[in-house]
């Protein structure tokens, strides 16, 4: 019988049937495993689509398929670290890749460049995107699968901000004009705020427009474009229509150069909010980028409503953590970190009987001690001190220790609370802050 059409145009309708005995097994890596390896003879496109299943059902965000000399390791991203599931054989892997080429729309006889395509999952009521990377190796073409679940879009209220944060965004996202700006490395989880802003700012009466690369997500109501480097449409281009679409609120994915820059500075002092990204190591670091990359201060200056960098931690597994009794060192470190915290901010009393969390791992987490991920972040808001100080193109140093005395809690500060709220560990906020 001929193979449905749709699966390989870029659309796989999974069966109900498939899902459900896929989940039923899949709670952990090893159950993960054990599918596949009963699956391994089946046609290819029933073996990929318990892979998917099994992928999303795990909360995967990623799945790498990676040639070696004899065989192909298949892992998986889960909470930001790569987990491997099993190793296949290289007959399997090339039916796996062909399969992935022909639902990504990529060349199939192209081995010695990179690729990028996509194609959609119809996973019972959701549909799921597959963002498709391979890229030629030593032993054949490694393969990346970037899950787009629409399930991980998220509330500004499940951000992980405190209360006090979350007033402050409420606050600042309802105003008509100036740039917000989310900074962080990739995979930091900024498009996700980005889009439970725009979830909570998009009205029937406001007209969103956004210029992204690519588009991760689609929002209803939300106008959205997306850059496409090979044409010459970038994110100055894009943005230069937006203006001409009397948009109110525009979302450009990432600054990256001066023109972009300047075109959302402008956009930000005529009446429209502008929220964007860019990559600097703190939300300090903004102003420098922004300077660094030639725009003008002056410009810069009134322009920015709010700054947040983040991170992402993993929570601590619920089912396994085990709450241990504060070090005395320990102790002496948090005081510390925290003397300069602002009163009004609300952090569990520390003293000598005071108990934290310590991953050990079971089952349900993959014996990670992890389970989910939770932001920790830094925020500081404009004012006319940050103003004058933004016109002498000052150093990283000196916007921090301003925004400190200002009240900002750093990232690594808003770990540590987390960490006395029981959310996750100090082994876990030191290894994504380095402090």
């Amino acid at each position: 019988m001929a193979e449905d059409s749709r699966k390989i145009t870029g659309e796989i309708a999974i069966s109900q049937k498939v899902i459900d005995e896929t989940k039923s097994t899949t709670k952990n890596i090893s159950g993960f495993k054990e599918k596949i390896l009963e699956s391994l003879y089946k046609p290819v496109t029933e073996l990929f689509e318990i892979i998917l299943v099994g992928t999303i059902s795990l909360e995967s965000s990623d799945i790498h398929i990676e040639p070696q000399e004899k065989d192909a390791k298949i892992r998986i991203r889960i909470d930001g670290i790569l987990q491997e599931v099993l190793s296949v054989d290289r007959n399997i892997y090339g039916a796996l890749l062909s399969r992935i080429k022909l639902l990504s729309g990529l060349k199939l006889n192209i081995e010695d460049k990179p690729q990028d395509g996509r194609f959609s999952i119809v996973f019972g009521e959701n549909p799921v995107e597959i963002r498709t990377s391979t890229l030629p190796a030593e032993y054949g073409e490694a393969i990346v699968l970037r899950i787009l679940n629409p399930k991980n879009l998220l509330d500004l209220e499940n951000l992980g901000l405190r209360k006090d944060l979350l007033e402050t965004f409420i606050k600042e996202i309802l105003k008509p004009n100036g740039m917000i700006i989310i900074t962080g490395p990739t995979g930091a989880g900024k498009t996700t705020t980005l889009y439970a802003i725009l979830r909570r700012v998009n009205k029937p009466e406001i007209k969103t427009i956004t210029i992204e690369d690519p588009i991760e997500y689609h929002l209803a109501g939300v106008s959205q474009t997306q850059v496409n480097q090979k044409k010459g449409y970038t994110f100055a281009d894009g943005l230069k229509s937006i203006m001409r679409q009397d948009p109110d609120v525009i979302l450009v994915g990432e600054i990256r150069d001066l023109e972009t820059a300047d075109i959302a500075l402008q956009a930000a002092l005529t009446g429209h909010l502008v929220l964007t990204t860019l990559h600097t190591n703190d939300a300090a670091g903004t102003i420098s980028r922004l300077i660094s990359l030639g725009a003008k201060a002056v410009n810069i200056a009134p322009a920015i409503n709010m700054v947040m960098a983040q991170r992402l931690v993993r929570r601590v597994c619920k089912e396994c953590a085990v709450m241990e009794k504060i070090s005395p060192e320990g102790l002496k470190r948090f005081r510390s970190a925290l003397a300069n915290v602002p009163e009004k901010i609300e952090i569990p009393e520390i003293n000598e009987r005071t108990t934290i969390p310590t991953a050990r791992g079971c089952k349900a987490c993959n014996f990670t001690g992890y389970r989910g991920r939770i932001g920790i972040l830094e925020v500081f808001l404009n004012d006319d001190d940050l103003q004058k100080l933004v016109l002498k193109s000052p150093p990283i140093v000196e916007v921090k220790e301003l925004a400190v005395k200002k009240g900002m809690v750093t990232m690594y500060q808003d770990g540590l609370i987390k960490v006395l709220e029981k959310t996750t560990t100090l082994d876990e906020v030191t290894r994504v802050t380095g402090d």
